[in-house]
Order: structure tokens, then C-alpha cells, then sequence
């Protein structure tokens, strides 16, 4: 039996051994189990063995009425049977409720577990911040709830959410979220990251068009309220426009940004109140608030309500109003001097005061001391005291401080400080007007060409903190005053000065070693400064300064491809136009003044060009269409663009150099061009408006 039950378990031996005994206990029977059986034998296959009696057995039940049945193979089937002994088709059934139940037996599932992206997390997170602050409007909650959420590296893409679930609402959420980038400016999200945040916005302008119709106005307007708050820096728009696919809807937020917004006369009151200002105070009311909390703080003397005032005003970039007040304060009451001082020392050790702002207040009440002094006469002496007393108390830096040489003002010179106001009204003037002429017939009068680099410095430095407007204005007027008034020596020592300073002028202005680097390029291309002076300028800096590392870009950018036309369309090239532009439109004036215009009409064309800088190319372009067309009319146009003043004799005396270095390739489409060119010469100088130094050249092209 062994041969044939090895292919059995050890389970199945004991079952075939326990039915083995219930056949034998049937034996009273009234037929036997043998009659039985044969009835039920199989016959086995021709050449084989028939099976054994055992086996037989094995297929073979009785029911629970007595009756013998067969059954299927390994005990399966059958009426009244239990199934096969390893019947594993039917389902089984656990019951937790066995003594023997074990849980190792329940069948198991593999399930999958979603990883979770930490920038997910963060997204879903910040739109709960959002939602509860335009319920709220708890700027403080907001700020701290977005503080204790932690990954800061995100920052960016909350200014993201914010400004994009603002642009689908009403405009009191769109002032709410203006309003709460102001007071995260710097305290919770970093300058970089804003700048960021606003990039990512710029990226997906064209997808939110698509949701929102009006996208790109709304975007524009949010970037245009962030520059006038000062949490993006104008130059921001420049360099974001670089990054940034032409055709894309992202160009266009930043054009109408610029265009629209920040180039219009009172852009910033205009852009505070277009949500209506529901929630911003404007600039005359945050004064007023500053007034009050400081002459509530003198009267109580508590510091710390005083920090909690000036924190919830939410105007970090505006702190230097707040230091400028304490300070006139200080001199106006005698008594309060020490809670003043201990008020800005606590204000700037809990960082809530930056040195940037503090350095700036002390600089805005500086400037104002000649003023404040006809109100409170020991202004001056009062000022001075204060200022060794906050640099040894080490919230006022000692850079505020500086030597003659790194200032190029000589200390207590009234000539210098009153030419320096006097100055910052005619570059304001300019900056408002547009007028040239006025301009340098102000410093004329002033008298004082020995301060000629302080006037430089001041130009550049008011420039840098404006728009690409009043950038180009200062590029345009260093071109003009090179030629009429300031020696190549006064451009270049105003520009050392300008260097020498550049790590206190970033202090206020962050982008302002790129915009340095960009007047000095300019100002080569301009012919207003050589190669050469930045070489020189070079050795007169700390190989380690940022002054030093100012002219190492300007040289890089002078170096790349294409730099003049880049360089001279840096700013937006005055009137925003090209290079070509400006050439194909002075050749369109010259051309309808030719065909019959009037000279006046034709002045004002040139005048409207707004490019002083670049009448050398009027000049070209005439003398060549007079001889292409032997037609001297064009020299009634100079003489009259001459006694206007409209093209200065040095501008004419460059055009003639222009033709002349290129008489040898325009000889070849105009054979008498040097005859011609010697007649010209001739009767510019019997005129007055061109250089005698042209005599010597007009001899040797006869």
C-alpha cells in the first residue's frame, strides 16, 4: 500500500485510515461491504492493474441517510458529501469570533501609497492663509500663519496664489493682497523672492488670460502698485522683459506696466487709489500716523507700544520717515531727547528699523537741516550731536560718516551744500520739463564749474532711483553737457565719485552697481567718455570694491555683441525707439522738407525727436541728400536748426566728421562729393556753426 498511497499527504493517509476502520464497522450489514463494492469497480484499462480495494474505497460515502454513493475524485462532489478534502474553489470564511482564530490567516492587499510633493503641500496650505486673510483681513495673522508654515524657499509661489486668486475677485481683495505684499516685503518674504514671485506671475500671464479676460491689465496694475511701494525695483522691468519670450502676454503685462501706469504724470497717486484704497492709507496719512504714535510715545515712554505701532503701520520701506520725525522731534523737545534715542536703538536691535532705513532718515534730515534751522535755530549743532551718539550706541552705521574725498563735499562748506540744493531743484526741473537749454543755462548761472562732478553724481544717483524715463533724460543730458559745458575731466571725476560710493548707494537702490555699469557704457557710446577713462577710473579704485567690479561690467557690456545698439536702448532709448527707427524718421523729415516743407515745421520734426545727442545723424543725412539731389536747401535747414540752438555747433562739427571719414565710399554713387563736401565746409564756417578746426581738413580734400 505504500507503493501506492506515496503520492499521499500525511493529512490524507490519516483520513483514508479512519474510513478504512468505518467499512469494517459495516459489516452487520445486510448486504456486505464486498457485494457493495463490486457493483461500484472499475475496470481498469487493457494492459493495466486494477485498483485495490483501498483505492476503490476512496471513492466511495455514505450519505447521512445509510446509502453508498459515489463520489468524484479526491472526495469532491457527490450528494451529501462535503466537498474534496483540498477544495480550495469555494471561498473560506475566517471567523474572528474562533477560540483558534488566527489573524495571520486573513488575506492581504498591497496598497499604494501616493509621495506627497512638498511644493503641493505648500500650495494647498497657502490658499487656506489667503482665503482666511481676505475673510479677516488680519495682515499680522497672515504674516504669521505663512511664518509658521515654514519652507520659505516657496515664498515665491504664495506672491504666486495671492496675486492670482486676487485678479478673479472684487477690487477690495486686490488692495488686500497689495496691502499684505507691502507689509511681508522683507520681514517674512526676501526682495529676491518677491522679484521672483512676480516673474512666475509674469510666466503665466498667458495661462491666466485664459481663466480671467482681463488678465493682463490686472497683472499690469499689481506690478506697477508693487514698483510705487517699493517692493520691486523699477529696473526689475527691464530685466524681466530679457527673460521673457517676445510675443508672450508677460511682455505685454510689463510694456503697459511701464507705459501706462509708471510714465503717467502722478503715476503713484493714480495707481494707490485704482482699487479704491480701501484698506491703504496714503502717504500724507501715514505721516500723520507716524506723528501721532511719536508724540503719544513721548508722552507715555513706553518703548515696546511705541515698536508695536510702528510695526503694524506695515510701511517698512517708509521707516525713514519715522527716523526723520524722531530726530526733529529730538530737537524740538529738549526734554525728549533720551526716549527718542532709546525708541530708534530698541527700534533698530529688534530689527525692525533696517540700517539701510535708518542711514536714509539721518541722510533725509541732513539735507534738510538749512531749512529746519530757520524753525529751531541750533538745528545744525543739535544734529551733529546726535550723530556720534548713534554711531557709538551701534544703530546708526559709521558709513553715514564720510570723508571729504569719498563724499567730494568739503565738511561745514556752505558753497557746496547750497550748490547741491540748488542742483537737485534744476535736476528735478529737468526731470519735469524736459528742457535742455533751461537746464544748462541754470548752471550757468550758478557760476560754480568746479563743482561740475557733484552735479554728476547727483544727476546719476536721483536717476537710478526713478524710472527708465528720467534714466534716459540723464543719459541724454550728459551728452549734451559734455559738449556745451563739461570737460571729459568733470564727466570722469563725477563718475570716480559716483563709484567711490557705490556700496552706500546700494544701500537704498539694490540693483545699483547693473545701473552704474549701464550710464558708464552709455556714456562711452555717447563718445561722452573713451575706452581709456574706464581704464583710469579703474586705478583709482580698491581692486576689491564694488566700484571696481561696477567697471569690470561696463566693460563686458561694451565688449558683447552688438553693444552700441543694446547699450543706447538700455533706458527704452528716450522715446523708446530704436537706433534704425531714429534714422528711417530723420530721413522721412528731411526727405518731406526737401519735397517743399517749411523750416520751421522741419525744426520742430528734429526738436520732437527728443534726441539731442543724436543731431549729429540730422546733420550727415542732409549734407548727403544735398549732394545726391544738388539741391543747397538742406543748408538753409542747419543754419536755422543752429540759430534756435536746436543743433549745437558741436553736433555739427561731429556730422561734418562723418561725412568726411566717409568721403571715399560715398565718392563712389557721388562723383564730385568732395567738391562738393569742400563747399560746404566753406560756407559752415563763413556761417559760424562749424568748427575752425575744419579749416586745416577743407584745404586738404581740395
Amino acid at each position: 500500500m505504500a507503493s501506492n498511497e506515496g503520492f499521499l499527504t500525511d493529512q490524507q493517509r490519516e483520513v483514508l485510515k479512519i474510513a478504512s476502520k468505518n467499512v469494517e464497522s459495516l459489516s452487520s450489514s445486510p448486504k456486505s461491504p464486498t457485494s457493495l463494492l463490486s457493483e461500484h469497480i472499475v475496470k481498469a484499462p487493457a494492459g493495466g492493474k486494477a485498483q485495490t480495494s483501498g483505492i476503490a474505497v476512496r471513492h466511495v460515502r455514505r450519505s447521512h441517510s445509510g446509502k453508498l454513493v459515489r463520489v468524484k475524485k479526491d472526495g469532491a462532489g457527490g450528494k451529501g458529501t462535503w466537498g474534496k478534502l483540498l477544495d480550495t474553489d469555494g471561498e473560506s470564511h475566517l471567523d474572528r469570533n474562533d477560540p483558534n482564530y488566527d489573524s495571520g490567516e486573513e488575506p492581504y492587499q498591497l496598497v499604494g501609497s501616493t509621495v506627497s510633493d512638498p511644493l503641493d503641500e505648500y500650495k494647498k496650505a497657502v490658499v487656506s492663509i489667503i482665503e482666511e486673510y481676505f475673510s479677516t483681513g488680519d495682515v499680522d495673522l497672515a504674516a504669521s500663519d505663512l511664518r509658521e508654515l515654514g519652507s520659505s524657499e516657496y515664498h515665491p509661489y504664495f506672491i504666486k496664489r495671492l496675486v492670482s486668486l486676487a485678479m478673479d475677485r472684487h477690487d477690495k481683495e486686490k488692495e488686500m493682497a497689495s496691502v499684505l505684499l507691502s507689509a511681508l516685503y522683507a520681514d517674512v518674504i526676501s526682495p529676491d523672492q518677491i522679484q521672483d514671485g512676480f516673474f512666475i506671475l509674469l510666466e503665466s500671464a498667458d495661462d491666466l488670460a485664459v481663466d480671467i479676460l482681463d488678465a493682463v491689465e490686472i497683472l499690469a496694475l499689481f506690478l506697477a502698485r508693487a514698483v510705487v511701494d517699493d517692493i520691486v525695483p523699477p529696473a526689475f522691468l527691464t530685466r524681466a522683459k530679457k527673460g521673457l519670450p517676445e510675443s508672450s502676454k508677460g511682455v505685454q503685462v510689463i510694456q503697459i506696466a511701464d507705459k501706462s501706469y509708471l510714465s503717467a504724470p502722478h503715476h503713484a497717486e493714480l495707481v494707490e487709489k485704482r482699487w479704491g484704497g480701501s484698506t491703504h492709507v496714503t502717504v500724507e496719512e501715514v505721516k500723520k500716523k507716524i506723528a501721532d504714535l511719536l508724540r503719544e510715545y513721548v508722552e507715555s515712554g513706553d518703548t515696546i507700544e511705541a515698536c508695536r505701532f510702528i510695526r503694524e503701520l506695515g510701511v517698512a520701506f517708509f521707516h525713514h520717515e519715522v527716523v526723520k520725525r524722531a530726530l526733529v522731534l529730538a530737537m524740538e523737545i529738549r526734554t525728549a531727547e533720551p526716549l527718542i534715542l532709546k525708541l530708534l536703538k530698541e527700534a533698530s536691535e529688534e530689527g525692525l528699523i533696517s540700517s539701510s532705513q535708518m542711514v536714509k532718515g539721518f541722510t533725509r534730515l541732513a539735507e534738510s537741516l538749512d531749512d529746519l534751522a530757520l524753525d529751531i535755530p541750533s538745528a545744525k549743532s543739535l544734529f551733529q550731536s546726535l550723530v556720534p551718539k548713534a554711531i557709538s550706541e551701534g544703530w546708526l552705521d559709521a558709513s553715514f560718516v564720510k570723508s571729504p574725498v569719498e563724499d567730494g563735499e568739503v565738511p561745514d562748506d556752505a558753497k557746496v551744500r547750497r550748490y547741491k540744493e540748488e542742483a537737485v531743484t534744476i535736476i528735478h526741473e529737468y526731470f519735469l520739463s524736459d528742457d535742455i537749454p533751461e537746464l544748462i543755462q541754470s548752471l550757468v548761472d550758478l557760476g560754480a564749474p568746479e563743482y561740475n562732478p557733484i552735479f554728476l553724481k547727483k544727476l546719476i544717483t536721483l536717476a537710478m532711483d526713478r524710472k527708465n524715463r528720467e534714466k534716459e533724460m540723464a543719459s541724454v543730458l550728459l551728452a549734451s553737457l559734455h559738449i556745451e559745458i563739461f570737460s571729459s575731466e568733470d564727466i570722469a571725476n563725477g563718475f570716480v565719485m559716483l563709484l567711490e560710493s557705490a556700496e552706500d548707494t546700494a544701500l537704498d537702490i539694490l540693483d545699483a552697481s547693473n545701473e552704474i555699469a549701464l550710464f558708464l557704457a552709455r556714456a562711452v557710446i555717447d563718445d561722452v567718455l573713451v575706452p581709456h577713462n574706464l581704464e583710469e577710473m579703474s586705478n583709482k579704485l580698491p581692486l576689491d570694491s564694488s566700484g571696481s567690479e561696477t567697471v569690470r561690467m561696463a566693460r563686458a557690456l561694451l565688449s558683447a555683441r552688438h553693444a552700441g545698439e543694446r547699450i543706447l536702448r538700455c533706458w527704452g532709448g528716450g522715446s523708446g525707439w530704436a537706433v534704425e527707427d531714429a534714422k528711417d524718421k530723420i530721413l522721412k523729415l528731411l526727405e518731406e522738407y526737401d519735397s517743399g516743407g517749411d523750416v520751421a515745421e522741419a525744426c520742430q520734426c528734429i526738436r520732437d525727436l527728443g534726441m539731442p545727442f543724436f543731431n549729429h545723424e540730422v546733420v550727415k543725412k542732409a549734407l548727403v541728400m544735398a549732394m545726391e539731389k544738388k539741391n543747397d536747401r538742406m543748408l538753409d535747414l542747419l543754419q536755422e536748426c543752429f540759430t534756435e540752438g536746436l543743433i549745437t555747433i558741436n553736433q555739427m562739427t561731429k556730422g561734418f566728421t562723418r561725412i568726411k571719414d566717409g568721403l571715399d565710399d560715398l565718392a563712389l554713387d557721388i562723383p564730385n562729393a568732395r567738391e562738393k563736401f569742400s563747399f560746404y565746409v566753406d560756407y559752415a564756417q563763413k556761417k559760424g556753426w562749424l568748427l575752425s578746426s575744419f579749416g586745416s581738413q577743407s584745404m586738404e580734400l581740395r
